[in-house]
Formats: structure tokens, sequence, C-alpha cells
């Protein structure tokens, strides 16, 4: 059986697993996101569907924003923020306008700042947006933004949005499926 993939633009949101996963939970934790049902340390955009041997993703990690398969991604559960018909475009669009882009390891101290009200006037958070970096699920968030896709709170900064918290976003119901190997 194939898994039908959801619509290109779609947001997916991965559990990443040993240290690097563990450190990422542990930060959304420290900076109020990480739930004790929190399962997600990482998303990616969808831009090219099909199936799973065909359909690519674009994500952040670190060495930078990359286009790869999806199929990097068997074998483990997504969670899928279905993108709308009429964001699908853009979304794709404004993934593409991030390849290459560095990774930003200061939205972790960021987001940790202003959830603890360390931050008030936003100078680290100044700081990450000078640099032109990004991490995984802020680049899916400024891509709804770029796209006009109202999936974010309206007022709230990409870079404060955590893979955990992003999984917030997801539709009523939604589960993770398994994409098969």
């Amino acid at each position: 059986m194939t898994l039908a993939l959801p619509p290109v633009g779609s947001i997916g949101l991965v559990k990443i697993e040993g240290f690097v996963g563990e450190a990422i939970e542990l930060g959304e934790i420290l900076d109020g996101d990480g739930l004790a049902d929190s399962k997600y340390q990482h998303a990616f955009v969808l831009v090219d569907g099909g199936t799973l041997d065909v359909a690519q993703v674009v994500e952040a990690e670190p060495g930078g924003v990359r286009q790869t398969a999806l199929s990097e991604y068997a074998g483990r559960e997504v969670l899928w923020i279905p993108c709308p018909p009429e964001y699908q475009a853009k979304m794709t669009q404004a993934a593409f306008t991030y390849l290459g882009i560095g990774y930003s390891y200061a939205d972790y101290p960021a987001i940790a700042a202003h959830h603890l009200g360390l931050d008030p006037l936003h100078l680290v958070r100044g700081i990450v947006d000078r640099s032109g970096h990004v991490m995984c699920s802020q680049m899916a968030g400024a891509c709804c933004a770029k796209a006009g896709w109202p999936l974010i709170p309206a007022g709230s900064w990409p870079g404060y949005i955590t893979p955990a918290r992003m999984a917030a976003y997801a539709p009523p119901g939604a589960t993770p499926e398994l994409l098969a190997p």
C-alpha cells in the first residue's frame, strides 16, 4: 500500500533520535514548548509530492537549508500539517528562497530569553534576525508568513516557534503517519 502524501507546501514534523533530538527536546522544555507529550524536534516543508520515492522537502539543518528526499524519513512517523490549496504554490516558492541559508543555533537562546522574560527589548531576537540564519521550525513558520498562510498566530515571530510548538498548530485530530520504508 502506498501512503498518500499531503499536498505540497505542507509542513512535516518528526522526532530526531539520539543526542541531538534529546538536546532539542530539552531546549523545548526549557523554552516552555516541550510539553510532556512532545514528540517532534524537526520540521520541514514538502516541496514536491507524488510518492515517497520521489517526494522532496526543504529543511534547515546544521550546515544550512537544503532540499532533500522525503525518503530520508522512511520508517519514521511524520505529523503533517496539510497546506490549504490557496497557499500551496506560495509555500513551495517561499521554501526555495531559503535554500543555502545558514542554520541558526542562536534561536534557542532567543526563545528561552523570550520565554523567561529576559529579552524585553528583543535584543537577542534582533541578533538572530540580523544573522539571516534560520532553524527548521523558524523556516517553516517564515514560509507560512511569506505565503500568507495564517497558520502561525498573528504577531508571532517565527524564530520563537519550536517544532513542539508547531505541532500545536496541526489540525484537531491529526495523527502521525508512518512513512513506509
